[in-house]
């Protein structure tokens, strides 16, 4: 038995179209269809040309859309490219480190990142740069600082979710820990901190950011032998950035006032 195809008309065409691009969740094929159908036309693009124009423009647009979920689900604060960062403005920071940690194979590989450096020297923009890229090429990403990691560890033992908080921080591909060392921690919320390492260790990234040298982190780690094994869990198979000690964010302030005054 066969059955009889009748050709669509135009408009049956453009309705039927529409209404398979919304039951299939294809929004972006749904959007450009028509003008894709009309540079077809034009052009005299075969079928599969065409057919290929409305797919990869959907997995293009697709792949936007993730990375876009990807960047809101990481909370950065605030926008930071790699591109806007001013390596002529911190000598300090080696653009072809840079440009290798953008490679993600660090995060691939599930080994840290430590940057340290004063107030000012973009320790904050790297991390915030480098966790944009990492969410851009398909990696889970989570910002926060020491002091909000550690206020909402202590929140989730006191309502009995640290296990689920713990797991849930150490599923993400790259934890990025911002501000650590510029508050003393008492050893209930080093120890939960170290705990989140752990899960981590040697099996997902973890980058962090400090104004205070490793032999200065026995401020913010009182416990000598925690101290010892938090810079253990961070620095083994790490790469290590010295963003330096002069604030060219102070700098610049500066400079904008000099100018302003002439």
């Amino acid at each position: 038995m066969t059955t009889a195809h009748h050709a669509l008309t135009a408009q049956a065409s453009d309705a039927a179209i529409d209404t398979a691009c919304r039951m299939l969740r294809l929004p972006t094929m749904r959007a450009q269809a028509a003008d894709t159908i009309a540079r077809a036309e034009r052009e005299g693009l075969s079928y599969a040309g065409f057919l290929a124009e409305l797919l990869m423009a959907e997995c293009e647009d697709r792949d936007r859309r993730w990375a876009e979920r990807r960047i809101r689900a990481a909370h950065f604060p605030r926008e930071k490219s790699l591109r806007d960062f001013d390596y002529s403005a911190n000598p300090n920071v080696d653009p072809a480190v840079i440009h290798n940690l953008a490679t993600c194979d660090w995060i691939t590989k599930g080994y840290p990142l430590c940057l340290i450096g004063d107030s000012g020297t973009g320790k904050s923009h790297l991390l915030i740069g480098l966790g944009t890229a990492a969410a851009m090429a398909g990696y889970r990403v989570r910002y926060t600082t020491a002091a909000s990691l550690v206020n909402e560890l202590v929140e989730a033992a006191d309502d009995k979710q640290l296990g689920k908080t713990i797991a849930r921080y150490g599923r993400v591909d790259l934890l990025e820990i911002d501000e650590l060392g510029y508050l003393e921690l008492d050893r209930r919320g080093a120890e939960m901190l170290f705990q989140v390492l752990t899960e981590r260790e040697e099996k997902n990234s973890i980058a962090i950011a400090s104004n205070e040298a490793f032999t200065g982190w026995s401020k913010t780690f009182t416990d000598p032998r925690l101290c010892a094994a938090i810079v253990d869990r961070l620095t083994f198979n790490a790469t290590l950035i010295e963003t330096g000690t002069e604030s060219y964010r102070l700098a610049r302030t500066k400079a904008n006032r000099t100018s302003r005054a002439k």
